[in-house]
């Protein structure tokens, strides 16, 4: 229920918004809007307000919406009413209306990360922790206990800046400067990102490149067991410490992980102290998919105190003005890296998978509303920024094929063709099914795939 609920709200924010930049520049521009629709098909609910008696609907099918203006080429239009219909608009008043609906997307994803922003984002510092041999980090002389704080010149704070920083890199050079201290020396270590693939920058980034996260020693000793679980069903209990695995002894409860998840369907031979008494249990994890991978799971968590991971995180918070400037430069800056993976999809160098759907978008919608307010946030400014990027793209059907049917007009000097428009709007219908199709099709595979 809470990822519906997240997901209607999801869009219902972003189709308003959207759909309002278009309304408040039409009325502005003096146009008479006929209808203000949230979702396509069947009305399920009407209200006429205003003198124009404007008709703001919902309607049945809720992934988008549109504003109807008085048109000519649509229906004829009463000689009274003809200097509000938007074709008799100048150029530029029909630009700023169609421009509008993205900008207003944009200028949301600016709102919400200034509120974000000032009320304090919670992230991991960049501390390194094992670094792996032969990896990237580990050629380039990067150890475990070193603070990240800056990628090409720009400051980092959280492991998400990290990156951030590091995909916008690698789309840009195969090698990213990363000034690190330890204790009280500083290093400038050239990471080569060359070892990345396409499906990298989707997956494990950080992992690839040799970038662990430290983290805290939790103890070895079973917080919580779920209902009908592996755990449950092999005799593990709630305060049970483990001793070892397969003879091999354990003390962390990371390494009692990494043996569960190495081992699927493998039968694991556990000894564990339950009060003070030492209880041999047989254990075989069931198999999970996660990204592609299979692995084992048994169903068992700890449980941490909140005081284990202060020294590990980091809560950055700005001034007004300051959040202001961050919020307007992770817009730009997320919404020029949106569109250099497009571009990057389109000639192969990244792969499709990235596109996700309705099923992605809902699923994300309603783990970040579990995680929390500002995860949702930072979720909804996201997508808010995608739907603008993609509307202002030159695609015929979209709100960016209208603008660039109006910049032709502004160089030619007269309106493009209808015989243009409709061929125009041909293609842009194929573009849009193919990417609808490529974004159902990845929706459905994370789905069947974990």
């Amino acid at each position: 229920m809470l990822t519906v609920a997240a997901f209607l709200l999801t869009l219902g924010v972003l189709i308003v918004v959207h759909e309002f930049g278009h309304f408040l520049a039409a009325r502005l521009s003096g146009v008479k809007v006929l209808r203000f629709s949230v979702g396509f098909g069947k009305p399920l609910y009407t209200k006429i307000i205003g003198q124009d008696k404007t008709e703001f609907v919902i309607a049945a099918f809720p992934l988008g919406g549109y504003v109807k203006m008085l048109d000519e080429s649509e229906a004829p239009v009463m000689p009274a009413e003809v200097s509000r219909a938007f074709n008799r608009q100048p150029l530029a008043k029909r630009f700023a209306i169609v421009a509008a609906g993205p900008i207003a997307n944009l200028l949301l994803a600016i709102l919400l990360y200034w509120l974000l922003f000032m009320g304090g984002v919670n992230g991991m510092k960049p501390l390194l922790g094992e670094v792996h041999a032969n990896s990237p980090a580990a050629q380039a002389s990067m150890k475990a206990g070193e603070l990240i704080t800056r990628i090409n010149g720009a400051a980092v704070t959280t492991w998400q800046d990290v990156r951030w920083a590091l995909l916008k890199q690698s789309l840009k050079s195969g090698v990213a400067e990363v000034d690190a201290v330890s204790g009280h020396e500083t290093y400038l270590h050239r990471v080569s990102l060359k070892s990345l693939n396409a499906d990298d920058l989707e997956g494990d980034l950080l992992g690839k490149l040799g970038f662990n996260p430290a983290q805290p020693v939790i103890p070895a000793i079973v917080g919580e067991v779920l209902p009908g679980s592996v755990a449950e069903q092999s005799g593990i209990q709630v305060g049970d410490r483990i001793l070892a695995v397969d003879g091999m002894a354990v003390t962390q409860w990371e390494t009692f992980v990494q043996r569960v998840r190495m081992s699927p369907e493998k039968v694991l031979h556990v000894v564990i102290d339950r009060a003070g008494q030492s209880i041999k249990l047989s254990v075989r994890p069931e198999r999970m998919q996660e990204r592609g991978e299979s692995i084992g799971r048994i169903g068992a968590a700890t449980r941490m105190q909140p005081s284990d991971l202060d020294q590990y995180m980091v809560e950055v918070r700005y001034s007004p003005l300051a959040a202001f400037k961050q919020a307007v430069i992770k817009t730009w800056d997320t919404s020029v890296f949106s569109l250099k993976m497009l571009g990057s999809m389109i000639t192969g160098q990244v792969s499709w998978k990235g596109i996700s759907g309705p099923a992605t978008i809902a699923s994300l919608a309603g783990q970040t509303a579990h995680i929390g307010w500002k995860a949702f946030v930072g979720f909804l400014a996201l997508v808010s920024i995608s739907l603008g990027v993609l509307n202002l793209l030159p695609v015929p059907v979209l709100d960016g094929g209208h603008l660039m049917y109006y910049i032709v007009e502004f160089f030619k000097g007269s309106p493009v063709s209808e015989r243009a428009m409709d061929i125009g709007q041909r293609v842009g219908l194929a573009l849009l099914g193919i990417l609808m199709t490529i974004a159902l099709y990845n929706d459905f595979n994370r789905i069947l795939t974990g």
